[in-house]
């Protein structure tokens, strides 16, 4: 994938933040209605999946996924742990399946540039992956539960 390193990073990061959560209204457009989960489908493409997994007044954290295999235990990748917030109508990234939560990831540093470095590099992949689910059709349901549970 193609990586950019903005100079002014930490503003680029809220830019990001702000695009990625009007990309996620757009995929979907009703989530602030949805239950529990919903799954989308591209023809051709294998499942998305979004779970709920807190909701609180100004906060609402999610986890979107890709299903690679019929059986939804095995493949879920990149099961993007993401935190929406509906005040500042912005959503970062806490984990994807390859890194651990940013909190635990930088607990021992207090290197601010490695703490921007490794927020944006999360958050500017999950651009990169809201705009390849929305240009391949991708657009989620209110009415659709799925089975989809993780640990």
């Amino acid at each position: 994938m193609h990586s950019l390193n903005p100079v002014n990073k930490s503003y680029c990061l809220q830019e990001i933040c702000e695009s990625n959560f009007s990309r996620l209204l757009r995929l979907a457009p009703n989530l602030y209605k949805m239950d529990t989960s919903a799954t989308a489908m591209a023809c051709g493409n294998p499942e998305l999946y979004l779970k709920i997994l807190d909701r609180n007044p100004y906060t609402l954290t999610v986890e979107l996924t890709h299903c690679f295999d019929s059986d939804t235990d095995d493949l879920l990748e990149p099961a993007v742990k993401i935190r929406i917030y509906t005040d500042t109508k912005s959503a970062e990234v806490l984990r994807d399946h390859n890194r651990p939560l940013v909190s635990h990831a930088l607990r021992h540093t207090t290197n601010e540039h490695k703490i921007l470095d490794y927020k944006w590099s999360i958050n500017y992949f999950l651009e990169k992956w809201l705009n390849h689910c929305l240009q391949l059709g991708y657009c989620f349901s209110t009415t659709e539960a799925v089975k989809y549970e993780t640990a």
